[in-house]
Parts: structure tokens; sequence; C-alpha cells
């Protein structure tokens, strides 16, 4: 495995953990994070216990400025997505 983990990668861990064919277990990921990419578009958050909540926020128009020609412009309003991992990820991560 890569130092980046890939749906495709994700797919055969669960294939290998779970004993599911490879096909559900890839369709079971893809469904995942088509669950999960729905209700962020939908203005919600989503909260994974042990893991972290993915949530949208709102940023206001503002003005920014170009780095090479130090020109002003206005970036539009738009909505991001933040992550924050739960105190048991962290706690993992850092032991």
């Amino acid at each position: 495995m890569t130092d980046t983990l890939t749906r495709a990668e994700l797919a055969e861990l669960i294939y290998s953990e779970v004993g599911i064919s490879k096909t559900e277990a890839s369709e079971i990921v893809d469904q995942f994070f088509e669950e999960i990419i729905n209700d962020l578009v939908d203005g919600n958050s989503v909260k994974l216990t042990s893991f972290g909540t993915f949530s949208v926020r709102h940023k206001k128009e503002r003005i920014g400025r170009n780095p090479k020609t130090k020109e002003e412009a206005i970036i539009d309003a738009r909505r991001v997505i933040s992550f924050r991992a739960s105190k048991e990820l962290k706690k993992r991560i850092n032991s």
C-alpha cells in the first residue's frame, strides 16, 4: 500500500477483512461516500463517531489580492468543507 489510501485500496481492505466480494466492497465504499457527499451538498454536517465531523461553512465575499500582480480582486462568497477530528482520532494519531 502507498502513503495515500485510495478508494480501490479501501474496498480491497473491506473485501479481505469482511469476506464479501470485491464488487460488493467497492459498491459499499462508493455508496458510503455518496451518502456523505449528498448530506454535505444539502448543508448538513456528517458526524462519524470516533473519527470526526465534516461540515459546510459559508464564507462571505471578500477582497483578495493577486500575489503576482498585487491587484485587488473580489473573491465570491462560497461554501467550504471543514473537518474536525474527534478526540479519539487525535489521540490515536499522536500515540
